[in-house]
Protein backbone atom coordinates (compact mmCIF):
# COMPACT_ATOMS: atom_id res chain seq x y z
CA UNK A 1 0.00 0.00 0.00
CA UNK A 2 1.38 3.41 -0.54
CA UNK A 3 1.40 6.07 1.16
CA UNK A 4 -1.46 8.37 -0.17
CA UNK A 5 -3.27 5.08 -0.01
CA UNK A 6 -2.19 4.10 3.66
CA UNK A 7 -3.32 7.95 4.61
CA UNK A 8 -6.42 7.35 3.27
CA UNK A 9 -7.09 4.25 5.18
CA UNK A 10 -5.73 6.05 8.45
CA UNK A 11 -8.45 8.76 7.70
CA UNK A 12 -11.47 6.47 6.75
CA UNK A 13 -10.29 4.71 10.12
CA UNK A 14 -10.02 7.56 12.51
CA UNK A 15 -13.49 9.09 10.62
CA UNK A 16 -15.25 5.76 11.54
CA UNK A 17 -13.51 6.06 15.55
CA UNK A 18 -14.94 9.75 15.35
CA UNK A 19 -18.06 8.63 13.68
CA UNK A 20 -18.58 5.92 16.95
CA UNK A 21 -17.17 7.71 19.98
CA UNK A 22 -19.54 10.82 18.74
CA UNK A 23 -22.66 7.82 18.57
CA UNK A 24 -25.78 9.22 20.09
CA UNK A 25 -28.35 7.64 21.47
CA UNK A 26 -32.11 10.05 22.24
CA UNK A 27 -34.38 8.12 24.97
CA UNK A 28 -37.74 9.89 25.88
CA UNK A 29 -39.52 7.92 28.79
CA UNK A 30 -41.98 8.35 31.57
CA UNK A 31 -40.04 7.01 34.25
CA UNK A 32 -40.41 9.90 36.58
CA UNK A 33 -42.17 8.88 39.89
CA UNK A 34 -39.61 9.78 42.73
CA UNK A 35 -36.53 8.16 43.10
CA UNK A 36 -36.53 6.42 39.20
CA UNK A 37 -35.03 8.48 37.49
CA UNK A 38 -32.08 8.29 39.78
CA UNK A 39 -31.77 4.50 38.93
CA UNK A 40 -32.63 5.37 35.02
CA UNK A 41 -29.19 7.73 35.20
CA UNK A 42 -27.25 4.70 37.27
CA UNK A 43 -28.88 2.18 33.98
CA UNK A 44 -27.84 4.74 31.60
CA UNK A 45 -24.35 5.57 33.28
CA UNK A 46 -23.58 1.22 33.25
CA UNK A 47 -24.45 1.42 29.81
CA UNK A 48 -22.33 4.51 28.91
CA UNK A 49 -19.36 2.56 30.54
CA UNK A 50 -19.87 -0.45 28.89
CA UNK A 51 -20.13 1.30 25.47
CA UNK A 52 -18.31 4.39 25.77
CA UNK A 53 -18.66 4.96 21.79
CA UNK A 54 -22.56 5.65 22.47
CA UNK A 55 -24.07 8.99 24.37
CA UNK A 56 -27.45 8.97 25.89
CA UNK A 57 -29.49 11.98 25.36
CA UNK A 58 -32.09 11.61 28.09
CA UNK A 59 -35.82 13.31 27.98
CA UNK A 60 -37.73 12.35 31.36
CA UNK A 61 -41.47 13.22 30.93
CA UNK A 62 -44.13 13.05 33.67
CA UNK A 63 -46.75 10.20 33.23
CA UNK A 64 -49.90 11.59 31.65
CA UNK A 65 -47.98 13.95 29.81
CA UNK A 66 -45.70 10.97 28.01
CA UNK A 67 -49.61 9.79 27.30
CA UNK A 68 -50.20 12.38 24.97
CA UNK A 69 -46.07 13.16 23.98
CA UNK A 70 -45.92 9.72 22.54
CA UNK A 71 -48.66 9.56 20.09
CA UNK A 72 -47.23 12.60 18.30
CA UNK A 73 -43.16 11.86 18.92
CA UNK A 74 -43.82 8.51 17.39
CA UNK A 75 -45.05 9.88 13.49
CA UNK A 76 -42.72 13.20 13.93
CA UNK A 77 -39.52 13.16 15.49
CA UNK A 78 -39.53 9.40 17.41
CA UNK A 79 -36.57 8.75 19.30
CA UNK A 80 -34.08 5.82 19.49
CA UNK A 81 -35.67 4.14 22.52
CA UNK A 82 -39.17 4.88 24.43
CA UNK A 83 -41.14 3.09 27.39
CA UNK A 84 -44.77 2.36 27.51
CA UNK A 85 -47.26 -0.45 28.64
CA UNK A 86 -47.38 -3.87 27.39
CA UNK A 87 -50.77 -6.12 25.92
CA UNK A 88 -53.23 -3.44 23.77
CA UNK A 89 -51.66 -0.39 24.88
CA UNK A 90 -48.81 -2.00 23.06
CA UNK A 91 -50.65 -2.97 20.09
CA UNK A 92 -51.82 0.31 19.60
CA UNK A 93 -48.70 1.62 18.32
CA UNK A 94 -47.11 -2.04 17.45
CA UNK A 95 -50.01 -3.10 14.78
CA UNK A 96 -50.18 0.17 12.71
CA UNK A 97 -46.10 -0.39 12.26
CA UNK A 98 -45.39 2.71 14.56
CA UNK A 99 -42.72 -0.05 17.32
CA UNK A 100 -40.18 -2.12 15.37
CA UNK A 101 -39.76 -5.98 15.60
CA UNK A 102 -37.50 -7.12 18.55
CA UNK A 103 -37.95 -10.72 17.85
CA UNK A 104 -34.62 -11.35 17.34
CA UNK A 105 -33.08 -9.40 20.14
CA UNK A 106 -36.06 -11.20 22.44
CA UNK A 107 -34.70 -14.87 21.41
CA UNK A 108 -30.93 -13.87 20.96
CA UNK A 109 -30.41 -12.59 24.49
CA UNK A 110 -32.58 -15.70 25.70
CA UNK A 111 -35.18 -13.32 27.37
CA UNK A 112 -37.69 -16.21 25.73
CA UNK A 113 -36.43 -18.01 28.91
CA UNK A 114 -35.63 -15.02 31.27
CA UNK A 115 -38.90 -13.11 30.22
CA UNK A 116 -41.27 -16.16 29.28
CA UNK A 117 -43.89 -15.02 31.78
CA UNK A 118 -43.92 -11.92 29.83
CA UNK A 119 -43.85 -13.03 26.41
CA UNK A 120 -47.49 -13.05 25.25
CA UNK A 121 -47.79 -9.54 26.40
CA UNK A 122 -44.90 -8.16 24.46
CA UNK A 123 -45.83 -9.69 21.11
CA UNK A 124 -47.81 -7.89 18.89
CA UNK A 125 -51.12 -9.37 16.51
CA UNK A 126 -48.54 -10.60 13.82
CA UNK A 127 -46.93 -12.82 16.90
CA UNK A 128 -43.70 -10.56 17.14
CA UNK A 129 -41.86 -9.31 19.70
CA UNK A 130 -42.18 -5.28 20.47
CA UNK A 131 -41.27 -4.42 24.06
CA UNK A 132 -38.79 -5.44 26.38
CA UNK A 133 -40.18 -5.66 29.98
CA UNK A 134 -38.42 -3.58 32.89
CA UNK A 135 -41.06 -3.50 35.59
CA UNK A 136 -44.17 -5.04 36.93
CA UNK A 137 -45.96 -5.52 40.31
CA UNK A 138 -48.97 -6.71 41.91
CA UNK A 139 -52.21 -5.55 42.79
CA UNK A 140 -54.03 -5.85 45.91
CA UNK A 141 -55.94 -5.35 49.21
CA UNK A 142 -53.68 -2.57 50.90
CA UNK A 143 -54.37 -2.54 54.93
CA UNK A 144 -53.05 -1.16 58.18
CA UNK A 145 -53.07 -3.99 60.17
CA UNK A 146 -53.39 -1.86 63.69
CA UNK A 147 -56.68 -0.33 62.64
CA UNK A 148 -57.94 -3.95 61.60
CA UNK A 149 -56.70 -5.38 64.80
CA UNK A 150 -58.01 -2.74 66.98
CA UNK A 151 -61.89 -2.91 65.40
CA UNK A 152 -61.53 -7.08 66.11
CA UNK A 153 -61.49 -7.30 61.62
CA UNK A 154 -59.07 -10.22 60.41
CA UNK A 155 -57.00 -10.03 56.83
CA UNK A 156 -60.11 -10.85 54.32
CA UNK A 157 -60.18 -14.26 52.60
CA UNK A 158 -62.97 -14.55 50.93
CA UNK A 159 -65.85 -12.10 49.80
CA UNK A 160 -67.80 -12.68 53.14
CA UNK A 161 -65.14 -11.54 54.69
CA UNK A 162 -64.37 -8.42 52.80
CA UNK A 163 -68.12 -7.02 53.03
CA UNK A 164 -68.43 -8.64 57.20
CA UNK A 165 -65.08 -6.43 57.54
CA UNK A 166 -66.62 -3.53 55.58
CA UNK A 167 -69.68 -3.18 58.13
CA UNK A 168 -68.02 -3.92 61.27
CA UNK A 169 -65.54 -1.15 60.29
CA UNK A 170 -68.24 1.47 59.59
CA UNK A 171 -70.43 0.31 62.39
CA UNK A 172 -66.92 1.99 64.80
CA UNK A 173 -66.42 5.05 62.52
CA UNK A 174 -63.47 3.77 60.09
CA UNK A 175 -64.10 4.35 56.63
CA UNK A 176 -63.24 0.53 55.49
CA UNK A 177 -61.74 1.22 52.17
CA UNK A 178 -60.42 4.41 51.07
CA UNK A 179 -59.96 5.26 47.01
CA UNK A 180 -59.77 8.06 45.35
CA UNK A 181 -61.61 7.85 41.50
CA UNK A 182 -60.66 11.97 40.51
CA UNK A 183 -58.45 10.09 37.55
CA UNK A 184 -60.19 7.56 37.14
CA UNK A 185 -58.30 4.24 36.80
CA UNK A 186 -58.75 3.57 40.74
CA UNK A 187 -62.36 1.98 39.61
CA UNK A 188 -60.93 0.38 37.09
CA UNK A 189 -58.94 -2.08 39.63
CA UNK A 190 -62.57 -2.91 41.24
CA UNK A 191 -63.97 -3.88 38.07
CA UNK A 192 -60.90 -5.85 36.86
CA UNK A 193 -60.69 -7.88 40.18
CA UNK A 194 -64.10 -8.27 40.59
CA UNK A 195 -65.03 -9.89 37.02
CA UNK A 196 -61.57 -11.60 37.20
CA UNK A 197 -63.12 -13.20 40.04
CA UNK A 198 -66.71 -13.89 38.69
CA UNK A 199 -66.10 -14.53 34.72
CA UNK A 200 -62.21 -15.60 34.59
CA UNK A 201 -59.47 -14.28 32.78
CA UNK A 202 -60.98 -15.66 29.26
CA UNK A 203 -63.90 -14.21 29.89
CA UNK A 204 -62.33 -10.74 31.34
CA UNK A 205 -60.08 -10.36 27.95
CA UNK A 206 -62.72 -10.80 25.78
CA UNK A 207 -64.79 -8.25 26.82
CA UNK A 208 -61.28 -6.00 27.25
CA UNK A 209 -61.13 -7.01 23.14
CA UNK A 210 -64.62 -5.52 22.68
CA UNK A 211 -66.05 -9.02 21.91
CA UNK A 212 -67.99 -9.22 24.34
CA UNK A 213 -71.60 -6.38 25.08
CA UNK A 214 -71.02 -4.62 28.29
CA UNK A 215 -74.59 -5.84 28.96
CA UNK A 216 -73.89 -9.10 28.78
CA UNK A 217 -75.63 -11.30 31.46
CA UNK A 218 -72.26 -12.44 32.28
CA UNK A 219 -71.69 -8.99 33.72
CA UNK A 220 -74.97 -8.63 36.13
CA UNK A 221 -72.83 -10.73 39.19
CA UNK A 222 -69.85 -8.38 39.09
CA UNK A 223 -72.16 -5.08 39.72
CA UNK A 224 -74.65 -6.70 42.03
CA UNK A 225 -71.23 -7.39 43.95
CA UNK A 226 -69.92 -4.35 43.84
CA UNK A 227 -73.66 -2.44 44.48
CA UNK A 228 -73.07 -4.19 47.61
CA UNK A 229 -70.13 -3.22 49.06
CA UNK A 230 -71.26 0.43 47.52
CA UNK A 231 -74.76 0.13 49.43
CA UNK A 232 -72.88 -0.63 52.60
CA UNK A 233 -71.65 2.94 52.44
CA UNK A 234 -67.83 0.76 51.66
CA UNK A 235 -65.99 3.27 50.31
CA UNK A 236 -64.07 6.47 50.99
CA UNK A 237 -66.83 9.28 50.89
CA UNK A 238 -66.51 12.00 48.31
CA UNK A 239 -64.12 10.03 46.71
CA UNK A 240 -64.66 11.25 42.99
CA UNK A 241 -62.76 14.64 44.86
CA UNK A 242 -59.75 13.42 45.02
CA UNK A 243 -56.83 11.74 42.89
CA UNK A 244 -54.92 8.38 44.40
CA UNK A 245 -52.64 9.92 45.95
CA UNK A 246 -55.31 12.09 48.15
CA UNK A 247 -56.77 8.86 48.48
CA UNK A 248 -54.26 7.39 50.42
CA UNK A 249 -54.43 10.31 53.29
CA UNK A 250 -57.08 8.30 54.94
CA UNK A 251 -54.91 5.21 55.49
CA UNK A 252 -52.10 7.39 56.66
CA UNK A 253 -53.84 9.12 59.16
CA UNK A 254 -55.76 6.45 60.29
CA UNK A 255 -59.18 7.33 59.98
CA UNK A 256 -59.48 4.33 56.81
CA UNK A 257 -58.32 0.53 57.06
CA UNK A 258 -58.35 -0.40 53.15
CA UNK A 259 -57.46 0.24 50.05
CA UNK A 260 -57.13 -2.03 46.62
CA UNK A 261 -54.03 -0.52 44.84
CA UNK A 262 -50.62 -1.34 43.12
CA UNK A 263 -47.49 -1.59 45.11
CA UNK A 264 -46.28 1.70 43.87
CA UNK A 265 -48.54 3.17 46.69
CA UNK A 266 -45.68 1.79 49.12
CA UNK A 267 -43.90 4.21 48.31
CA UNK A 268 -46.39 6.80 49.74
CA UNK A 269 -46.84 4.74 53.10
CA UNK A 270 -43.19 4.50 53.56
CA UNK A 271 -42.75 7.95 53.29
CA UNK A 272 -44.88 8.62 55.93
CA UNK A 273 -43.34 6.32 58.00
CA UNK A 274 -46.03 3.13 57.50
CA UNK A 275 -43.76 0.52 56.29
CA UNK A 276 -44.53 -1.59 59.62
CA UNK A 277 -47.96 -0.94 60.20
CA UNK A 278 -49.00 -2.08 55.86
CA UNK A 279 -50.08 -5.57 55.66
CA UNK A 280 -50.97 -6.45 51.48
CA UNK A 281 -53.48 -9.08 50.84
CA UNK A 282 -54.47 -11.28 47.63
CA UNK A 283 -57.84 -10.05 46.22
CA UNK A 284 -60.46 -12.57 48.08
CA UNK A 285 -62.23 -15.56 46.40
CA UNK A 286 -65.54 -15.01 45.26
CA UNK A 287 -66.40 -18.01 43.46
CA UNK A 288 -65.47 -21.29 44.44
CA UNK A 289 -63.66 -23.22 41.65
CA UNK A 290 -62.70 -19.94 40.12
CA UNK A 291 -58.77 -19.88 39.46
CA UNK A 292 -57.04 -16.69 40.59
CA UNK A 293 -56.36 -14.25 38.37
CA UNK A 294 -54.09 -11.32 39.04
CA UNK A 295 -53.39 -7.73 37.26
CA UNK A 296 -49.47 -7.38 37.14
CA UNK A 297 -49.39 -4.27 34.93
CA UNK A 298 -45.99 -4.58 33.16
CA UNK A 299 -43.90 -1.63 31.75
CA UNK A 300 -41.49 -1.81 28.65
CA UNK A 301 -38.88 -0.59 26.62
CA UNK A 302 -39.31 0.38 23.01
CA UNK A 303 -37.56 0.79 19.59
CA UNK A 304 -39.72 3.30 17.34
CA UNK A 305 -39.64 2.25 14.00
CA UNK A 306 -38.65 5.15 12.50
CA UNK A 307 -35.57 5.68 14.84
CA UNK A 308 -32.04 6.91 13.56
CA UNK A 309 -30.18 4.94 15.61
CA UNK A 310 -31.82 1.45 16.08
CA UNK A 311 -27.99 -0.42 16.46
CA UNK A 312 -27.05 1.31 19.84
CA UNK A 313 -30.70 0.93 20.50
CA UNK A 314 -31.03 -2.72 20.40
CA UNK A 315 -27.82 -2.83 22.61
CA UNK A 316 -29.35 -0.86 25.04
CA UNK A 317 -32.74 -3.35 25.39
CA UNK A 318 -30.41 -5.76 25.86
CA UNK A 319 -28.50 -4.72 28.40
CA UNK A 320 -31.16 -3.23 30.26
CA UNK A 321 -32.79 -6.53 30.11
CA UNK A 322 -29.33 -7.90 31.95
CA UNK A 323 -30.90 -9.71 35.20
CA UNK A 324 -28.87 -6.89 37.55
CA UNK A 325 -29.52 -4.10 35.27
CA UNK A 326 -33.37 -5.40 34.86
CA UNK A 327 -33.38 -4.98 38.75
CA UNK A 328 -32.37 -1.19 39.06
CA UNK A 329 -35.54 0.56 38.24
CA UNK A 330 -37.74 -1.78 39.86
CA UNK A 331 -36.11 -1.36 43.03
CA UNK A 332 -36.64 2.28 43.32
CA UNK A 333 -40.10 2.24 42.34
CA UNK A 334 -41.06 -0.26 44.49
CA UNK A 335 -41.35 -3.00 41.64
CA UNK A 336 -40.66 -6.27 40.73
CA UNK A 337 -38.19 -7.12 38.46
CA UNK A 338 -39.12 -9.21 35.33
CA UNK A 339 -36.72 -10.81 34.37
CA UNK A 340 -36.46 -14.22 36.75
CA UNK A 341 -32.59 -13.98 36.98
CA UNK A 342 -32.68 -10.88 38.63
CA UNK A 343 -31.81 -10.62 42.64
CA UNK A 344 -34.69 -11.09 44.57
CA UNK A 345 -36.64 -7.95 46.10
CA UNK A 346 -35.82 -7.29 49.75
CA UNK A 347 -39.07 -5.66 50.36
CA UNK A 348 -41.54 -8.35 52.30
CA UNK A 349 -44.64 -6.90 50.72
CA UNK A 350 -42.76 -7.05 47.46
CA UNK A 351 -41.48 -10.95 47.97
CA UNK A 352 -45.36 -12.06 48.97
CA UNK A 353 -46.60 -10.03 45.88
CA UNK A 354 -44.24 -12.40 43.82
CA UNK A 355 -45.01 -15.34 45.53
CA UNK A 356 -49.13 -14.52 44.58
CA UNK A 357 -48.29 -13.52 41.26
CA UNK A 358 -45.90 -16.78 40.39
CA UNK A 359 -48.69 -19.10 41.18
CA UNK A 360 -51.87 -17.24 39.79
CA UNK A 361 -53.62 -19.04 37.76
CA UNK A 362 -52.99 -16.46 34.67
CA UNK A 363 -52.40 -12.54 34.77
CA UNK A 364 -54.15 -9.58 33.28
CA UNK A 365 -52.97 -6.09 32.42
CA UNK A 366 -54.88 -3.46 33.88
CA UNK A 367 -58.60 -2.37 32.46
CA UNK A 368 -57.07 0.80 30.83
CA UNK A 369 -53.78 -1.31 29.24
CA UNK A 370 -55.99 -4.13 28.06
CA UNK A 371 -58.85 -2.44 26.28
CA UNK A 372 -58.36 0.43 23.17
CA UNK A 373 -57.67 3.62 24.80
CA UNK A 374 -61.25 4.90 23.77
CA UNK A 375 -63.09 2.72 25.30
CA UNK A 376 -60.94 2.68 28.27
CA UNK A 377 -62.06 6.06 28.94
CA UNK A 378 -65.62 5.30 28.52
CA UNK A 379 -65.49 2.46 30.32
CA UNK A 380 -63.29 4.22 33.81
CA UNK A 381 -66.03 7.37 33.40
CA UNK A 382 -68.87 4.37 34.07
CA UNK A 383 -67.07 2.76 36.68
CA UNK A 384 -67.09 5.75 38.86
CA UNK A 385 -70.43 7.14 37.95
CA UNK A 386 -71.59 3.82 39.17
CA UNK A 387 -69.74 3.71 42.47
CA UNK A 388 -71.35 7.43 43.18
CA UNK A 389 -74.86 6.46 41.70
CA UNK A 390 -75.13 2.54 41.43
CA UNK A 391 -78.88 3.34 40.59
CA UNK A 392 -77.86 4.17 37.16
CA UNK A 393 -76.43 0.87 36.28
CA UNK A 394 -78.62 0.08 33.36
CA UNK A 395 -78.28 3.33 31.59
CA UNK A 396 -74.39 3.04 32.56
CA UNK A 397 -73.98 -0.50 30.60
CA UNK A 398 -76.18 0.73 27.68
CA UNK A 399 -73.99 3.70 27.06
CA UNK A 400 -70.64 1.79 27.32
CA UNK A 401 -72.86 -0.87 25.28
CA UNK A 402 -73.15 1.64 22.67
CA UNK A 403 -69.65 2.81 23.15
CA UNK A 404 -68.40 -0.55 21.98
CA UNK A 405 -70.41 -1.03 19.00
CA UNK A 406 -68.88 2.31 17.73
CA UNK A 407 -65.45 1.34 18.49
CA UNK A 408 -64.86 -1.85 17.81
CA UNK A 409 -67.61 -2.19 14.91
CA UNK A 410 -68.76 -5.15 16.53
Amino acid sequence: MNIKKLAAAMAMALSVAGAASAGQLSIITDISDPGQPEALRELIARFEAANPDVQVDLTINGREDHKTAIRNFLQANPPDVTTWYAGARMRVFSDPGLFADLTTLWNDNNLDDAMASSDGLVRGSDGKVYGVPYSYYQWGLYYRRDIMAANGVAEPGSWEDLVAACKKLRGNGVTPIAIGTKFLWTAAGWFDYLNLRVNGLDYHLKLAAGELPYTDAGLDEVFERWAELVGNDCFLENHATYDWVEGTAPLIDGSAAMMLIGNFAMGNFNEAGMADKMEYVQFPRIKAGMPMYEDAPLDTWHVPAGARNKTDAFRFLAFAAQPENNALIPAAAGTLPPNKNSPPPQDRILREGQQVLAQAAGLAQFYDRDTDPKMAKAGMEGFQEFMVNPDRIDAIRARLEKARLRIYKK
